[in-house]
């Protein structure tokens, strides 16, 4: 479909950003060149683009030790990318800003599982990444205040843990889970080692989505002209372990998985959501299944 929208889409090298380049090829994507923390810099790319609509993918990410070690720069960085957007969003009426939250902004634990978009405050999240999810969290604050006050359409989607054959599969720290899992399994495989370690304990519940499902998803509402703040998971919810097993089993390989670090490297035990509002929006939508998801990343390493 050719759009006659002009569509900023943030953190375009990223692996949704990267899936998003072939369903919307139109779109002006950008990477870390731009300095998304300075206001000069977002100001003046708004100034010369004109966008009708931007797709906020852009975050500082990092996994559970990197967030324990550098808090900080969690939030602020986040906080002054996503306050920057939306006040550029604002000021040049761009009519369709969509913000990109992940599932680690819920409570850490809630009465019910899976988590509806209603749970979203009702505590605080997960100790072992409170900057992140927080900074993340104030951006959902933020676009309904923006709705509230100034009447825009603004909106959010939360989004589970990803995988994708557009990981950033040579860098440790930016490697998503599913990832560097399937490189340790290869490794192994390679080398003939019949054992891969993985940190913490292997039971924490996590629904593991394929990125091109999120960035079908995000095309599905552009098509519909959708303007409500919701999910993007799928019905799945494996432990740690399930997962690795199951990619072992799907691979065909060999291979035994040992938990030496033990728990103080777990996070958060469980924080599956709901996508029912999502389907009843998006009634025909299919997610990837893991085994074929974990096939395709595979083939990539």
């Amino acid at each position: 479909m050719i759009y006659s929208e002009k569509i900023l889409v943030t953190g375009g090298t990223g692996m949704v950003g990267k899936h998003l380049q072939e369903l919307l090829p139109n779109a002006t994507y950008i990477g870390s060149s731009i300095d998304l923390r300075d206001w000069i810099n977002v100001d003046a790319l708004f100034a010369k683009l004109q966008p009708t609509r931007v797709i906020h993918l852009a975050a500082k990410v990092g996994g559970i030790v990197d967030n324990i070690n550098n808090p900080a720069e969690f939030y602020e960085d986040n906080v002054l990318m996503n306050t920057n957007l939306l006040k550029a969003s604002k000021k040049y009426n761009v009519d369709r800003f969509t913000g990109m939250l992940s599932t680690c902004i819920y409570p850490n634990v809630v009465e019910n599982y899976p988590m509806t978009e209603e749970d979203l405050f009702v505590g605080p999240p997960a100790e072992t990444n409170l900057s992140y999810a927080y900074s993340k969290r104030v951006m959902a604050v933020h676009i309904n205040a923006y709705n509230k006050q100034f009447g825009t359409n603004y909106n959010y989607l939360v989004a589970p843990n990803l995988y994708s054959e557009h990981d950033n599969f040579e860098h440790g720290q930016k490697m998503h889970f599913v990832t560097a899992l399937l490189k340790k399994i290869k490794e192994a495989d390679n080398n003939g080692i019949d054992t891969i370690e993985l940190l913490g304990t292997g039971k924490p519940l996590r629904q593991f989505m394929h990125a091109k499902d999120l960035a079908l998803a995000i095309v599905e509402m552009i098509d519909n002209d959708i303007t409500e703040s919701f999910n993007v998971a799928p019905t799945f919810n494996y432990s740690i372990n399930e997962m690795a097993e199951m990619a072992i089993e799907s691979l065909d390989k060999d291979i035994k998985v040992s938990y030496p670090s033990g728990d103080g490297l777990d996070g958060q035990y469980r924080k599956d959501v709901s996508s029912a509002k999502m389907l009843s929006l998006m009634p025909d939508f299919k997610f990837t299944e893991f085994k074929e998801g974990i096939k395709k990343v595979y083939g990539k390493l």
